[in-house]
């Protein structure tokens, strides 16, 4: 019996909704339930073939536990060596490089000494920072945001100079990018799953947290989906993101990509709506079926080539 595992933590909805709607499909020999764990002997094995992971970027011990259980060729979704990895930074620097709009962007110092460091740590660093040419290059209005940061936690809307030094002294020891704002029409959140389904959701960051997802979106060119549709398939296959949100706010009808580190997105009826919900339970337990039907083999990642033979 194939068993995939959902890892979850404060959710209430969707987690549930996916196990059933796994189990509700009666595929021969797969079966869907809620991980359980204890402490984790090394030698394994691991008794998911596919784990969903909502929660390991915010608990260390499931993150290890996910890592050792690809050895054992459990699918994890999403990739627990790569979503350790990720930055947005590097997402941007990577987007651009793949054609994808992004809105100028810069990474910048700590403000503060990160813990266990002083100003001897930081001796490569120039010093005063050119703080002109980050403004030239990337202009105001901006945000100020983590680098690796979510959720909107630490993200400030900045529209001069001053703001920005009164918002960065801050952010104490956080790294902070610094992004030209997108004057946006239009604003677009899409579900990508499987790095092949896209489900394109009109959306609204400037409306409060439930009405953000717009009910009864107008009439959007053809074009403009379907550069959307592209460009977020592009990002989650060269990032290998199995499941993802990347977000476009559209100017002059370009879709700019501001957001497409979201390993684990909001999939709660409540804010999602409905409809959306709907699509991203389906999708979601297609594609672990999916997985779960395949032979057992670890990524394609360096080490794995010496487990041939081995195992």
């Amino acid at each position: 019996m194939a068993t995939i595992g959902v890892l979850f933590g404060m959710e209430n909805v969707f987690p549930g909704a996916l196990v059933e709607r796994i189990n509700a499909m009666n595929v021969p020999g797969v079966k869907a339930e809620f991980v359980q764990i204890g402490g984790v002997k090394m030698e394994g094995p691991c008794p998911y073939r596919v784990v969903v992971d909502r929660i390991s970027h915010d608990i260390p011990f499931y993150r290890a536990w996910l890592k050792t259980a690809v050895l054992d060729g459990t699918y994890v979704v999403n990739n627990p060596f790569w979503s350790s990895a990720d930055d947005k930074f590097f997402n941007y620097a990577l987007a651009a490089r793949l054609g994808v709009a992004v809105p100028p962007t810069v990474v910048l110092p700590h403000k503060e000494h990160p813990a266990g460091t002083t100003d001897k740590s930081m001796r490569n660093l120039t010093f005063p920072l050119n703080w002109d040419e980050v403004f030239d290059y990337v202009g105001f209005p901006a945000f100020l945001k983590p680098f690796d940061g979510g959720g909107w936690r630490d993200v400030f809307h900045v529209k001069s100079r001053d703001d920005f030094f009164h918002s960065y002294d801050q952010t104490r020891t956080l790294c902070m990018t610094l992004q030209k704002a997108v004057n946006f029409t239009e604003y677009f959140r899409c579900y990508v799953v499987g790095q092949r389904d896209v489900h394109v959701m009109a959306y609204d960051p400037r409306a409060p947290f439930h009405e953000r997802y717009v009910k009864n979106p107008p009439a959007y060119p053809q074009g403009l989906l379907e550069r959307v549709k592209k460009d977020a398939l592009t990002l989650c296959q060269a990032l290998g993101y199995d499941l993802n949100t990347v977000e476009f706010a559209c100017e002059d009808g370009v879709p700019y990509a501001i957001d497409f580190m979201n390993p684990a997105p909001d999939a709660d009826p409540h804010s999602v709506g409905q409809e959306n919900f709907a699509w991203i339970v389906d999708a979601v337990a297609r594609f672990a079926v999916e997985k779960a039907q395949e032979p057992a083999a670890p990524p394609p990642l360096r080490w794995a080539s010496m487990l041939e033979g081995r195992r």
